[in-house]
Formats: structure tokens, sequence, C-alpha cells
């Protein structure tokens, strides 16, 4: 988050329009995988924003492995996430609008070691009891996925 960093140093609280990427991670049992995320203290998608340089499949295996300290053996492409519903507020002020590239894996290594700075917890949820606190961004991406798993 350095470049969100740096250009919230200039422009305050003002929206900005933020590349990223999330993953749908699930493991053998089809749970998913989510963060009690500490910036709004809601459950949501790991992921995040695009640094100078990455890809956005780079920067979905950097996040899972930042944020979960899993690594990733492949991703899926799910969909590209957009529009009014992904503009959102932080408790803090801060306003983005994101535009967030989405993948899925399945595939991965590693033991849970959430990072402390950015995550209070990560956990494997059954999809059929997925909390209520859903951050506001991820709730649309995580519908989608359920509709598209109950329908195959």
């Amino acid at each position: 988050m350095n470049y969100v960093r740096e250009l919230r140093s200039l422009v305050g609280h003002r929206p900005l329009i933020i590349a990223g990427a999330a993953v749908l991670i699930s493991d053998r049992r089809n749970s998913l995988l989510l963060q009690h995320r500490q910036d709004n203290h809601q459950w949501g998608l790991i992921g995040g924003s695009m640094e100078i340089g990455e890809s956005l499949s780079e920067t979905a295996w950097r996040e899972a492995k930042e944020e979960t300290g899993l690594e990733l053996h492949e991703l899926k492409w799910f969909g590209i996430f957009s529009g009014e519903e992904f503009i959102y507020e932080y408790p803090n002020g801060d306003v983005i609008v994101n535009v967030t590239a989405v993948y899925t894996s399945q595939e991965f290594r590693g033991d849970l070691k959430p990072d402390k700075e950015e995550t209070n917890e990560v956990r494997f949820f059954p999809l059929n009891e997925l909390p209520l606190n859903l951050s506001p961004p991820d709730k649309p991406i995580i519908e989608q996925y359920l509709h598209q798993i109950n329908t195959c």
C-alpha cells in the first residue's frame, strides 16, 4: 500500500480510483478463506491495491502471501468488478473507487499467518456459514461466487 499512502498524503480523503486484485481462496472442503480486517472490523476477501510495476495477478499472489502466509500455486480468472457498489468510504474518511480483478485458487501451501498490521484473523468458512458482517466492496463478489457455485 505504499503507492496509495503516497497518494493519500497528496489528496487527503478525496476519492481515488484504485486498481487491485482479490482471491477467492477455497480449500478441499469448499470453505472460503476470509480475513477479519483491522480497518473496518469486517470480514473480507484476500487482496489489495496494485503497486507500480505489478500485474494484477502478481498483486493477487503478493497480497495472499502478505495477508495469509499462504503461497498460491495457481490462479484462475473469476472476473473484474467495478461500479457504484464498489465505491467505499473507510472509517477514517478515505474514499476509494475499486476496480478489482478477482481470481480463484484452490491450490496453496503454507500455514495461515495473518499480517497483524492489516488483519485481525484469517479463517476458512463453510459456504453456508459465512459471517454476516462482510466488507461492503467484497459482498457482491462473494454473492456472485456463491451464485456461480450453486448453479454449476
